[in-house]
Formats: C-alpha cells, sequence, structure tokens
C-alpha cells in the first residue's frame, strides 16, 4: 500500500494506488503497483464514456497508459493479468462518477 506522510500525522492511504497481483515486467525491473489519477475531460478523447463505465478491455487499454504512474504502454496494459485490469478498471470508473452519486450509491448498497 502506497501511504502519505505529513508532519505529525499518520500516513494516508492513497486510494488510488492499486497493487498488481502480476507484476508487469519492464527489462530487468518489475511494476508491481499503479498510481491512477483521475483524468481531465480532454484526455478521454477518442473513448467512449459508457464504456469505460462497462469497463470495456480495449477503452481500459487506451486509457490506462494516460493516467498510470509509473506510465505503461497500451502493449503492457494490453498484457495485463485480468484481475488487475478489472481492478484498474473500478478505479476509473470511480473518476468518472459526481461525489453525490459516489454517495448515493454507498448509502443504496
Amino acid at each position: 500500500m502506497n501511504t502519505t506522510e505529513t508532519a505529525g500525522t499518520l500516513p494516508a492511504v492513497d486510494d488510488n494506488c492499486v497493487t498488481l497481483d502480476q507484476p508487469i515486467k519492464r527489462g530487468t525491473t518489475e511494476i508491481a503497483s499503479l498510481s491512477l489519477r483521475k483524468p481531465s475531460s480532454g484526455e478521454l478523447r477518442g473513448v467512449l464514456l459508457i464504456d469505460l463505465l462497462n469497463m470495456d478491455v480495449s477503452s481500459l487499454i487506451k486509457v490506462i497508459p494516460r493516467l498510470s504512474s509509473p506510465s505503461i504502454t497500451a502493449p503492457e496494459a494490453a498484457g495485463m493479468d485480468p484481475a488487475d485490469l478489472l481492478a484498474i478498471g473500478s478505479k476509473i470508473a470511480g473518476f468518472l462518477l459526481q461525489k453525490s452519486a459516489k454517495t448515493d450509491a454507498f448509502l443504496a448498497a
């Protein structure tokens, strides 16, 4: 789990970090986790929002390289374990919801 520490406080958990079940191999290094950030509207060009909400594989493979740190390539995203792709897709779908919709979904569950 990634944490961020500030002076005089406990570490905060990074909710946008996904630990991968199957690390991505890049040469001699392995990427064991990805930190995602909320996209701007322009970064979603060429992708239907409904496809991202439905976690369409092609759309996720297109968007993950734009939002991940360390940045991965589309072929690396395409080679990901399906469980990891689902975890990342869930985070990305969550970015597309308004705060009130997240609260309503929480209350309905």
